[in-house]
């Protein structure tokens, strides 16, 4: 019997050419489309999430000849996703709301719409390799997304499909063009989806009391106290942060530091940001668990290169680790995921 997916269609090339992929490969496709949030004036048409987007998804769909469904996943995106953004950054955080969306929404949610439609895989147009239950980096290292996707239960990765896992950007919107789909030559969506403008402070404003200490203003401080100008609130930064930052050093400020308790923004030099010693919280594992001892490799923000580490203990859903050089800007909030040299995602957390 032909196996059924259920594909999640944004609107965008990807996840278009993973429809098409998957249909030229014999699979019984179903695309759907997930509704997160009220689509409003304050949200501008981007190249994903929005109601021209559902339309494109709808159009490749037609064009495909596989039915489309749109799915409406507001109430938990806004508990799982919106509300730890708010959370999270009300806390002196910098959160990853992709990780979220994708731990919860994308693959949780659309896994149990896939078993509601009798399909035994779903598939998505994520830049990954999910081969014999494991997941690994995408071919293209400058597209691989296996970053945001080490949240996931260990148990759909043996039903994941990834159809332009194994393809390079161009090789995508080739594929599309060939096929004349309507959106091959759609332009990458790089913000937060329900963020207009990369405005972040602004969605906090709507979710946060105007006396919010996130939003209320506190003093930049030194790293040995010395307080050296004032600032609207910690919201605005971020650890590595330089633009807003007082003048009147020698050298160039960072922020290498967030103390919601008492509103301090830490202020110092490059080599205060750097960190030797990093502990994983909600670590979740996409293969076997490695004990104290244990070598892998982090990577502890999207575009940066992994760094070889030991692990130094592992205690039920956390992991202290020794970098084998220091990291720069390591943000609490952000996401720390594990790899193997030959680049299998081993698992991953959130930086404490």
């Amino acid at each position: 019997m032909t196996a059924r997916v259920l594909v999640a269609m944004s609107g965008g090339v990807d996840s278009s050419v993973a429809a098409a992929r998957l249909v030229e490969q014999g699979y019984d496709v179903v695309g759907a489309t997930m509704k997160l949030f009220c689509y409003g004036d304050s949200v501008p048409d981007r190249p994903c999430c929005s109601l021209d987007s559902i339309n494109d998804a709808r159009d490749v769909a037609h064009a495909l000849g596989i039915p489309h469904y749109v799915l409406n996943l507001e109430d938990r995106f806004a508990l799982h996703v919106i509300r730890n953004f708010v959370d999270e950054y009300s806390r002196g955080r910098t959160p990853i709301p992709c990780v979220r969306c994708n731990s919860f929404t994308k693959f949780r949610d659309l896994l149990a719409h896939a078993d509601a439609l009798g399909c035994s895989h779903i598939a998505t147009g994520h830049y990954a390799v999910a081969r014999d239950g494991a997941l690994f980096r995408g071919r293209d290292p400058a597209k691989d997304q296996s970053y945001f996707l080490w949240g996931i239960d260990r148990a759909v990765v043996s039903r994941m499909l990834t159809p332009v896992g194994d393809l390079t950007k161009e090789e995508t919107r080739a594929y599309a063009r060939r096929l004349g789909l309507g959106t091959a030559e759609k332009q990458e969506s790089v913000e937060i989806c329900f963020v207009p403008d990369d405005d972040y402070v602004g969605v906090l404003q709507q979710h946060l009391p105007a006396d919010a200490p996130a939003l209320r203003p506190g003093p930049f401080v030194t790293s040995d106290g010395t307080v050296v100008g004032e600032h609207e609130g910690f919201a605005h930064f971020t650890i590595g942060q330089r633009k807003g930052l007082p003048g009147g050093a020698p050298a160039p400020r960072y922020v290498i530091g967030i103390r919601p308790d008492s509103r301090e923004v830490v202020v110092g030099s490059a080599d205060e940001l750097g960190r030797d010693r990093v502990r994983l919280d909600e670590v979740n594992w996409l293969a076997a668990p490695i004990g104290s001892g244990g070598r892998c490799e982090v990577q502890l923000r999207y575009r940066s290169r992994a760094i070889p580490a030991t692990v130094t203990d592992a205690i039920e859903a956390s992991v202290g680790l020794l970098l084998d050089r220091p990291a720069r800007a390591v943000a609490p909030g952000q996401s720390g995921v594990l790899y193997d040299p030959a680049g299998r995602v081993l698992g991953g957390g959130v930086i404490s």
